[in-house]
């Protein structure tokens, strides 16, 4: 059982990262367009975004499932930084997407300042997802 959740969990770290990869090229074709092209994108970018919450939260599951399984402490240095990590990324997320888009919808940003917004915040959400990536693979002990 152990294994098939190291799978699963593999998986859905792969979901939470690998649609960002995909938002690059969408953030492009966002250029220059308006009316219905350019909510196209937007609406292909949110769904990429609800790909990675959903999979975050199987990601959280399996995480804790192997954790349990395995016996670590909660305590654990690589533990406590993952999810430190993990907890800012989630707040991040719920900051720096959606309140964009919204502000766009409602006429405050232009479709310029909303690509830059969404490009900036990809970057820094890979950035994130990296480090902890990191913390799971290298498991450093810090303390």
């Amino acid at each position: 059982m152990y294994k098939f959740i190291i799978f699963i969990h593999v998986i859905s770290a792969i979901l939470s990262i690998g649609p960002f990869f995909v938002l690059f090229p969408v953030l492009n074709r966002m250029k220059g367009k308006s009316g219905d092209l350019l909510d196209s994108h937007i609406e292909v970018f949110q769904a990429a975004i609800r790909i990675v919450k959903h999979a975050g939260h199987v990601l959280v599951v399996s995480g804790i499932l192997l954790m349990w399984q395995g016996n670590w402490a909660w305590s654990t240095s690589w533990i406590v930084m993952t999810i430190v990590i993990m907890v800012s990324s989630i707040v991040f997320l719920a900051k720096a997407f959606k309140p964009n888009i919204r502000q766009f919808n409602a006429g405050v940003i232009d479709s310029h300042t909303l690509i830059f917004k969404l490009h900036r915040s990809v970057w820094l959400y890979i950035i994130l997802l990296l480090i902890m990536l990191w913390f799971m693979v290298v498991k450093p002990n810090i303390w």
